[in-house]
C-alpha cells in the first residue's frame, strides 16, 4: 500500500523524476518488491491468541495445546503476509510515477526499472494465491472464516488503492481496518471471540501509527510531501499533530481500561508473612510504563522528522525497540506467572 515505505535505499541517482537506470533485478529485487519487512504487521494475528491465554472458559483457549495454537497462528500470519505482499506489488504498479518522485520510494524495484510490469503482475498473483493456499490449510470452520477475512482484507486494500487513499481521514481508517481484520483472523483461526477492548485498542493504535506516518512525511519532506502522497495536501501540520495526539490518548486509555478490568486476574499479594497480610497489587499495570514510553517516543520521532514510517521506527530506533521488548516481556511474565 502507498502508506508503507521501504526502509532501505539503493545507491545511484539521488534525484526524483524519471526512474533511475537500473539493471534487471534478480531474486533480490523480487524479495524487495514483496516488502518482507512489512510482514511484521502480521504479528497482529497473534495478539488475540496471546491474550486468550489470560482468559478462562469459553473466552480462552481451554485445553488446546500450545503447538496447535502456534501452528494455526503461523498459518494465518503467513497467509496475510503473502496476500499483503501481492497487494504491495499491485499498489507499486499503480503508483509507479508517484514513487519515482519520492526520495526513497523511487528505489523500489518497479519504479527503479529492476522488475518489469509484466513480471510484477505474475509475481503479485502468485503471492496472493499462495496466501489463500495457506489459509486453506486451516481445519474446519476456521478455514472459511480466515479465508473470508483474508478476502475482506484484499477488498479493503483494493478500495484503499483506488479510492480511500485520496480521502482525508478515510485513508487512515481504511488502513486501521486492515489491522483489525488481522486481529479478528487470528481469533477466528482459534475459534475465540475477540473482545471489544482488543478491537478498540487495535483500531486506535493503527490510526495513531498511520497519522504518525503522515506527520513524519510532512516533517521530513516539507511542502513537497503531497507530490509523493497526494492526500497530504489535505492535511495541515496542525491537524496531523492533533490527530496523532487524539489517537495516542485513545490507545493508552483503551489499554489502561483493559489493565483495570483484568485486575481480578493479575492482582497478587506481596510481602505477606506470618504476622502481616501484605498488600495487593495488579502486576499487569507495570506494562503501562513501557507502553506509554513507546507511544510518546514514536510521537517525538515523527514530530522531529527522524522517522516517517512506523516499521522503520520499530526496527531501527533502539529506545523504542527496548520499550517494545520490555512490554512483551513483562506481559508474558505476568501472564504465565499468574
Amino acid at each position: 500500500m502507498t502508506s508503507v515505505q521501504d526502509s532501505g535505499s539503493v545507491s545511484g541517482n539521488s534525484g526524483g523524476g524519471d526512474a533511475p537506470a537500473r539493471p534487471a533485478g534478480g531474486i533480490g529485487a523480487y524479495l524487495r518488491l514483496a516488502r518482507l519487512t512489512q510482514w511484521s504487521k502480521s504479528l497482529f494475528v497473534a495478539v488475540g491468541p496471546f491474550y486468550a491465554l489470560t482468559q478462562h472458559g469459553e473466552a480462552g483457549l481451554g485445553d488446546t495445546p500450545l503447538s496447535v495454537v502456534a501452528w494455526r497462528t503461523l498459518l494465518t500470519a503467513v497467509a496475510f503476509g503473502l496476500a499483503s505482499s501481492g497487494l504491495y506489488v499491485f499498489n507499486d504498479l499503480a503508483d509507479v510515477e508517484a514513487d519515482r518522485a519520492h526520495p526513497r520510494k523511487r528505489h523500489r524495484p518497479i519504479a527503479a526499472g529492476r522488475v518489469s510490469p509484466a513480471g510484477a503482475r505474475v509475481y503479485g498473483v502468485t503471492l496472493m494465491v499462495l496466501g489463500l493456499a495457506c489459509a486453506a490449510l486451516l481445519p474446519g470452520d476456521a478455514r472459511w472464516w480466515v479465508l473470508g477475512l483474508l478476502g475482506a482484507h484484499v477488498a479493503n486494500v483494493s478500495l484503499y488503492t483506488r479510492f480511500f487513499k485520496h480521502r482525508r481521514i478515510a485513508d487512515v481508517m481504511s488502513l486501521a481496518l486492515g489491522f483489525v481484520l488481522r486481529v479478528v483472523a487470528g481469533c477466528a483461526a482459534m475459534s475465540i471471540e475477540p473482545s471489544t477492548w482488543l478491537l478498540n485498542a487495535t483500531f486506535f493504535l493503527s490510526m495513531f501509527l498511520a497519522f504518525g506516518k503522515r506527520l513524519g512525511e510532512r516533517r521530513s519532506m516539507g511542502d513537497e510531501a503531497h507530490v509523493a502522497r497526494a492526500v497530504l495536501e489535505r492535511y495541515s501540520l496542525d491537524l496531523l499533530r492533533m490527530l496523532v495526539v487524539v489517537t495516542a490518548v485513545a490507545t493508552l486509555l483503551t489499554y489502561a481500561q483493559y489493565v483495570q478490568d483484568r485486575g481480578d486476574v493479575f492482582v497478587t499479594t506481596l510481602l505477606a508473612g506470618e504476622t502481616t497480610a501484605g498488600f495487593r497489587v495488579n502486576l499487569l499495570w507495570l506494562t503501562i510504563i513501557p507502553a506509554t514510553f513507546a507511544i510518546l517516543r514514536a510521537m517525538v520521532m515523527v514530530e522531529t522528522g527522524r522517522y516517517d514510517d512506523p516499521t522503520e521506527l520499530a526496527t531501527n530506533d533502539p529506545p523504542f525497540i527496548v520499550a517494545a521488548l520490555v512490554f512483551v516481556g513483562v506481559t508474558a511474565a505476568v501472564v504465565f506467572w499468574m
